[in-house]
C-alpha cells in the first residue's frame, strides 16, 4: 500500500495524503461480513420454501436485502479511507497575486433565518486574512425581504470598524456574535466600544424584524433610502422585480484605517408565479451569473446563512457600480433569462432535486471532475443546527425527498453513476441517494419481532439453533465497525450512542414520511415544495435543554407518531418477554434482545412521555394517539401471527 502521497505546486508541497491503517482490516472484515450476508440470504430462502407464514418471512427477507445493500454502499466508502494534511503557510504567492474570491451566502426567510445570523456570516468572511479588495460577498435573499437588506446596510457600516479591529488584534472568532459572547476573550476598551456598537446595531435590526417593516426613521444612509421604496403593496416574496444593491464597494469604500473594504452586494432575483424558480439551486445559479458580470472571481465559496468562518486564514474589469454592468446584472437575474438555455442541466447548479449540493457534486463527478475533502485541525467553518426535533426531522424529510428524486432519475447512481464513475464510487453515492430506504427495515424490525414476542411466535432462530449465532455476529460486527469509525475520527462513545438514537428517529420519521411524500408526488397526489428550516434560536430554555443533550420534541406533529408507537410496542414486548423468560424458564431470545435494544434507544421518548414537564416534552395528543395505534397493532397482530 502506498503510505504517503505528496501533492505539490511549483515544487512546494501544499498537502499530503495518508492512507489509514485500518484499511486492510476493514477489507478483511468486509469479506467475512459478505459471507455472513450470503449465508443469511440462503437461510431466508430456505425458510421461505419451508415456512408456514410466508408474509413474515418475505418481510424479513426484504428488510435484510435493504440492510445488506445499505451495508454494501457504506463499505464502498470504507475500503480506502485516507487522511489529508494541509500546509497553507507554504503558499508563497504575494497578497497582490492572490486570486479574487467571490463568496455566496444564501437566505430565504427573515423569520426562520434571522437577519442578524446573515450579518454575522457576512462579517466573518469579510474579515478574512485575505486582501480585502479581492473579496466580494454576495448575499442572495430569495425571500426578497427589506428586513434582510436593512440588516446588511447596518452590517456594512459596522464592518468599517470590525474588520480593522480583527486584523490588528489577530482575532480568530471573526463572527461578532461568537466573539462577544465568548468568556475566554479578554475585552479591551476598544473591544468594549465595539461591543456597544454591535449591540446597538443588533437592537435596531431586531426591532425592524419585530415590527415587520423598515421605517424611514431607521434608514440613516441616504444613498440606500430609495431602494426601500421598491417594497410596495404589490411586492411579494413570490412575485417581485430584481433588486441588486452594492452596499460596499472595494474601489471606493474604506474602513477607519483608510484601507479598502471588500465588496458587499445584496441580490434578490426576479420572481414570477408563472416561471419556475428551482428553489436554492436557482438562487445559486443567479449568483453565478451576477457575480460573473460584476466581479468574475475564479474561486467561489458557497455558505449557508447559519454558518460563519471559524478560521480567518481559510481562503482588466469595469467598476461594479458602472451603469452597463448593473444593467447586465439585472438582466441575468431575471426569471426568464434561463429559458431555452443549459442553465441547470449542463451549466451551474443542477436542477431536478431538492438536495442541489449533493446532486450537483454527483453530476460533476460523473462528468470527470475530481474533488478533495479538506478537514483542517481548526474547523474552517462553524454553524448553527436546528435545536427542535421537529425542525430536524422536517429538514431531513426534505433531504429524503430530494435524494429519492436522484435515486429514481435517469441519473440514478446505481445505473448512471456506476457506469460513469465505476462500481465503488457509484455505490458510495447510492449510500445517500437510498437513505430513505432505511425506513423499511426500521418499520419491520421495530414492530414485527415485538408483536411476535407478545404472541409467543418465533420469527428468529432459537438460541439452540446454529443460525442464531449468525444474527449475533452480523449485528455486533456492523455496530462495532460503526462505533470504531466514529471514535477513531474524533467522536465520543456518548456521541455515537446519540447518533444511533437519531438514526432510529430518522428512520421512523424523516425517511418514512419522505418516502411517502415522494410516492405521492410521483403519483401526482401531492405538490412539490421547499420549506425553509427554522434556524432561529431565541428560546433560552430550549437552548439550555439542548446543551444538556435533551431531545426537544416541542409542537405536535404526525411525524412523531411512528417513533412513539414503536417505543410503546417495544416496552410492552420487553416486559412480556422478561415475564416469559422468568415464568417459564425459556423465551424468544433474539426477539427479546431486539426489544431490549429498542427500549434502551427509546429512553428519551419514555422520559418525554411521562417524566418531563417542560415545553420540550411529547405532546399529550401524540401520546394518546400512539396508545390507540399500539392497541390496533396488537389486535391486528393476532390475525397475522396466530
Amino acid at each position: 500500500m502506498e503510505r504517503h502521497r505528496k501533492h505539490s505546486v511549483g515544487g512546494t508541497t501544499l498537502h499530503t495524503c495518508h492512507p489509514c491503517r485500518r484499511a486492510i482490516p476493514y477489507r478483511i472484515y468486509a469479506v467475512i461480513h459478505t459471507c455472513g450476508i450470503i449465508a443469511l440470504m440462503y437461510h431466508h430462502v430456505h425458510s421461505l420454501l419451508t415456512s408456514n407464514n410466508t408474509l413474515i418471512t418475505c418481510l424479513l427477507l426484504l428488510s435484510d436485502i435493504v440492510l445488506a445493500f445499505m451495508w454494501a454502499t457504506t463499505t464502498s466508502l470504507r475500503l480506502n479511507p485516507v487522511h489529508r494534511t494541509e500546509y497553507p503557510e507554504k503558499y508563497a504567492a504575494k497578497p497582490e497575486d492572490f486570486p479574487k474570491l467571490d463568496v455566496f451566502i444564501c437566505t430565504a426567510d427573515p423569520y426562520k433565518e434571522p437577519p442578524m445570523m446573515v450579518v454575522n456570516t457576512a462579517l466573518s468572511v469579510m474579515a478574512y486574512e485575505y486582501p480585502s479588495d479581492k473579496i466580494s460577498v454576495y448575499v442572495s435573499d430569495d425571500g426578497g425581504s427589506s428586513l434582510t437588506l436593512f440588516a446588511l446596510v447596518e452590517a456594512a457600516k459596522f464592518s468599517k470598524h470590525w474588520l480593522p479591529f480583527c486584523k490588528k488584534n489577530n482575532i480568530q472568532d471573526r463572527s461578532p456574535e461568537v466573539y462577544f459572547s465568548s468568556k475566554s476573550n479578554s475585552q479591551s476598551d476598544e473591544a468594549e466600544n465595539l461591543k456597544m456598537m454591535y449591540k446597538d446595531m443588533k437592537s435596531r435590526v431586531e426591532h425592524v424584524v419585530e415590527s415587520g417593516k423598515v421605517e424611514t426613521a431607521f434608514i440613516t444612509c441616504d444613498q440606500f433610502r430609495g431602494v426601500f421604496d421598491l417594497w410596495t403593496d404589490k411586492f411579494t416574496r413570490h412575485d417581485h422585480p430584481t433588486i441588486i444593491q452594492v452596499l460596499q464597494n472595494s474601489e471606493t469604500d474604506m474602513d477607519t484605517t483608510k484601507k479598502y473594504m471588500p465588496n458587499l452586494i445584496y441580490v434578490s432575483r426576479e420572481k414570477s408565479k408563472v416561471s419556475p424558480h428551482h428553489f436554492k439551486a436557482g438562487a445559486l445559479n443567479t449568483l453565478l451569473r451576477v457575480s460573473g458580470v460584476m466581479t468574475n472571481a475564479p474561486i467561489i465559496l458557497t455558505l449557508d446563512c447559519d454558518m460563519y468562518s471559524n478560521d480567518p486564514a481559510t481562503p482588466v474589469h469595469k467598476p461594479i457600480n458602472a451603469q452597463d454592468v448593473l444593467a447586465l446584472a439585472h438582466k441575468v437575474a431575471g426569471c426568464i433569462y434561463e429559458h431555452n438555455t443549459n442553465w441547470g442541466s449542463k451549466i451551474g447548479y443542477r436542477y431536478g432535486s431538492l438536495v442541489e449540493d449533493y446532486y450537483t457534486g454527483y453530476r460533476l463527478h460523473c462528468e470527470g471532475w475530481r474533488t478533495v475533502f479538506c478537514s483542517p485541525k481548526r474547523a474552517a467553518f462553524c454553524g448553527d443546527a436546528p435545536k427542535s426535533l421537529i425542525d430536524v426531522v422536517s429538514q431531513q424529510k426534505r433531504w429524503a425527498i430530494g435524494l429519492l428524486e436522484v435515486a429514481f432519475s435517469r441519473y440514478s447512481p446505481i445505473t448512471y453513476g456506476v457506469k460513469s464513475m465505476g462500481l465503488l464510487m457509484g455505490l458510495g453515492y447510492c449510500q445517500y441517494a437510498c437513505w430513505p430506504f432505511w425506513s423499511l427495515p426500521h418499520v419491520v424490525y421495530g414492530f414485527l419481532p415485538q408483536l411476535a414476542l407478545l404472541y409467543g411466535v418465533s420469527v428468529f432462530p432459537k438460541s439452540s439453533d446454529p443460525w442464531f449465532w449468525l444474527y449475533i455476529v452480523l449485528f455486533l460486527g456492523a455496530y462495532a465497525q460503526d462505533l470504531l469509525d466514529f471514535v477513531l475520527e474524533g467522536g465520543t462513545y456518548r456521541g455515537w450512542w446519540n447518533d444511533q438514537r437519531m438514526w432510529s428517529i430518522r428512520g421512523f420519521s424523516s425517511h418514512l414520511f419522505g418516502f411517502i411524500e415522494f410516492t405521492l408526488q410521483t403519483l401526482n397526489l401531492s405538490t412539490h415544495g421547499f420549506n425553509v428550516t427554522s434556524k432561529a434560536n431565541d428560546d433560552e430554555e430550549q437552548s439550555k435543554r439542548y446543551e444538556k443533550e435533551m431531545f426537544e420534541f416541542g409542537p405536535s406533529s404526525t411525524m412523531f407518531l411512528p417513533m412513539t408507537t414503536t417505543a410503546i410496542v417495544n416496552l410492552l414486548a420487553f416486559v412480556w418477554g422478561l415475564y416469559g423468560l422468568f415464568a417459564w424458564g425459556e423465551g424468544l431470545v433474539l426477539e427479546l434482545m431486539l426489544a431490549s435494544f429498542a427500549v434502551v434507544n427509546c429512553l428519551p421518548i419514555y422520559e418525554a412521555m411521562v417524566l418531563r414537564k417542560d415545553n420540550g416534552k411529547l405532546p399529550k395528543r401524540i401520546c394518546f394517539v400512539a396508545v390507540i395505534l399500539t392497541f390496533v397493532l396488537i389486535v391486528s397482530g393476532y390475525f397475522f401471527l396466530k
